[in-house]
C-alpha cells in the first residue's frame, strides 16, 4: 500500500469516527470541541471498539472522558471497550484529572462469554479504586442497564438527560428519569443531552481536579440579598447547582461558590430529618470531604426520624476533616445539634441567628427537667392545661434556650443577624483555609452502611 493510500485510509477512519454520536458528544463536552483521542483505532470483533475516549479541557481544566458509541454495535460492552475505558481511568489516576463517562449502550456482547464478565469487573474495579481520588461524573444520555448501570451510579455525580434510561434490571423496568430522580440515583436531570453536557461542564468548573488539589477561585456575582432563600443570601449569584433535588426533601444539598470559592451547602428543610434526607446529606458531606470542599450547614431542625440514617450523618460529619461551618438559623435540639451543629462532633465554627434556639433536649423535656415541681405546679388549676403547658414551654425556650445563652456556654461562637451571614461565613472560611487534621490510621469506619 502506498503512502498516499495509507493517508487516505487514515483520513477515512478518522472521518468515520468523527461522524458518530459519541464523538460529537465528547466534542460538545470539551473546550472548542478539541480533544486528543485515546486508542482511536482499537478494534473489537472486526470493527472499531464501541467507545470513543479522549483527553481535553473543560473550562481550561484537564479532563479525561469516554463515550459509549451507540453507532457502533449499539455501544455494547466488550473486552476491547473495557480496555479503552481502563486506559482512561489509568491515565486519570496518573495525572490526577477528572473523568466524565458518557453511557449509551444496548448492553454487552454476550458472545464474549467470560471475557465480558471480566470486562465489566475490570471497569467497575477501576472506577471504584478511583473514587475519592479524582471526581467522576456519569452522563447517562441513552440506555444504561444491568451491570453498566451499576458502574454509572458509582460516579460522584450522576446526570441524566430527559430521554435517558437507567436501571439495574436488564429489561429496563424502573428506568425513567423521574424514577431515578425520586430514588436519589440521579443527582441532576436535564431537558436534553446538550443541557446535560452543559451541566457536566458546570460541575467540573466547581470541583478540584483531584483529592490533593483545590478548586480554583472563579469570578463571581454578588449574592441575591433580596431573596427569601438563605442559601441565595449567602452564595455568589447564579452559582448554585442543587443535587438530588427530588430525593430526601427534608434536606437540601447544593454546590455553589462564596466569593469565588467552591463550597458545599447542607440546609435542613423540615423540622424532622427523615432517613432519605439524612442519607443524602451524609453522602454529600463525604463527597465534599473527599475533595476538600468546605461544608456550610444551615440548621433548623428538632430531631431525626431514622436512627440508622442519623448514625450515617453523624459519622459523615464527625469523620470529615474539611472545613465545616454551621449556622443555626432556627432550632437545633439534641441529636441534631450534636450531629451537625456542635463543635464537639462536627463543626469547626458555629454561628446562630439571634432568634435561634439551642438545647441538648427538646424544649418541653428540658422545661420539665429544669423546672421540676414548678412545671407541674404551674399547670394546676389552669383553665386550659394544654394551652398553659405550651405557654410554659415557649417561655422556657425564650428565656433559657436562646442563642445568647448557647454562646455564653460556648456552644456557638457568635450570634449574628441573617444579613451578616455571608460576611461571617466568608471570614470563617478564610480562618479555616489552612486547616490540617491528622486522623487515626485505619481503612475506614463502619458506620456508613
Amino acid at each position: 500500500m502506498s503512502v498516499e493510500s495509507k493517508i487516505e485510509a487514515l483520513q477515512t477512519a478518522r472521518s468515520k469516527t468523527a461522524a458518530t454520536k459519541a464523538y460529537d458528544r465528547l466534542a460538545k463536552l470539551f473546550d472548542d470541541g478539541v480533544f486528543t483521542e485515546i486508542d482511536a483505532f482499537a478494534k473489537s470483533q472486526g470493527g472499531y471498539a464501541e467507545v470513543v475516549a479522549g483527553r481535553g479541557t473543560v473550562g481550561g481544566i484537564g479532563v479525561y472522558a469516554f463515550a459509549q458509541n451507540s453507532d457502533v454495535s449499539g455501544g455494547a460492552m466488550s473486552k476491547a471497550q473495557a480496555a479503552k475505558i481502563k486506559k482512561v481511568y489509568d491515565l486519570a489516576l496518573k495525572t490526577g484529572a477528572p473523568v466524565v463517562a458518557v453511557y449509551d449502550s444496548v448492553g454487552g456482547r454476550i458472545d464474549q462469554g467470560s471475557d465480558l464478565l471480566g470486562a465489566y469487573g475490570d471497569v467497575l474495579k477501576y472506577s471504584s479504586n478511583l473514587s475519592g481520588v479524582v471526581p467522576q461524573i456519569s452522563l447517562v444520555l441513552g440506555k444504561c442497564f444491568g451491570t453498566q448501570a451499576l458502574i454509572a451510579v458509582s460516579g460522584d455525580i450522576v446526570i441524566l438527560s430527559k430521554d435517558a434510561q437507567l436501571s439495574l434490571s436488564t429489561d429496563g423496568s424502573n428506568a425513567s428519569v423521574e424514577e431515578n430522580a425520586a430514588h436519589g440515583v440521579a443527582h441532576i436531570t436535564a431537558e436534553n443531552e446538550d443541557a446535560a453536557i452543559a451541566k457536566a461542564r458546570t460541575v467540573i468548573d466547581l470541583l478540584p481536579s483531584n483529592n490533593l488539589d483545590y478548586a480554583g477561585t472563579v469570578e463571581f456575582a454578588d449574592a441575591d440579598t433580596a431573596s427569601e432563600d438563605i442559601v441565595l443570601n449567602i452564595v455568589d449569584g447564579e452559582s448554585t447547582v442543587e443535587l438530588q433535588a427530588e430525593y430526601g426533601k427534608s434536606v437540601r444539598t447544593v454546590l455553589a461558590t462564596v466569593e469565588g470559592a467552591t463550597v458545599g451547602i447542607v440546609k435542613t428543610e423540615e423540622k424532622v430529618l427523615d432517613g432519605q434526607g439524612s442519607s443524602k446529606a451524609a453522602r454529600f458531606v463525604r463527597f465534599c470531604d473527599a475533595f476538600g470542599i468546605p461544608v456550610i450547614t444551615l440548621v433548623d431542625a428538632e430531631k431525626f426520624s431514622c436512627i440508622k440514617s442519623a448514625a450515617k450523618l453523624t459519622s459523615a460529619y464527625a469523620e470529615a476533616t474539611t472545613a465545616k461551618v454551621t449556622v443555626i438559623t432556627g432550632d437545633a435540639y439534641g441529636a441534631v445539634y450534636i450531629a451537625v451543629a456542635g463543635t464537639g462532633a462536627a463543626a469547626d465554627i458555629t454561628f446562630a441567628f439571634a432568634g435561634a434556639s439551642v438545647s441538648a433536649l427538646a424544649p418541653e423535656a428540658a422545661a420539665v427537667i429544669s423546672l421540676g415541681d414548678d412545671f407541674g405546679g404551674k399547670l394546676k388549676g389552669a383553665a386550659d392545661p394544654k394551652a398553659e403547658r405550651a405557654k410554659i414551654v415557649a417561655e422556657f425556650k425564650e428565656n433559657e434556650l436562646s442563642a445568647l445563652d448557647a454562646a455564653a456556654n460556648g456552644y456557638v461562637q457568635d450570634v449574628i443577624l441573617p444579613e451578616e451571614a455571608r460576611a461571617k461565613i466568608s471570614a470563617a472560611l478564610d480562618i479555616l483555609a489552612d486547616k490540617r487534621v491528622s486522623t487515626l490510621p485505619k481503612k475506614h469506619n463502619n458506620l456508613y452502611i
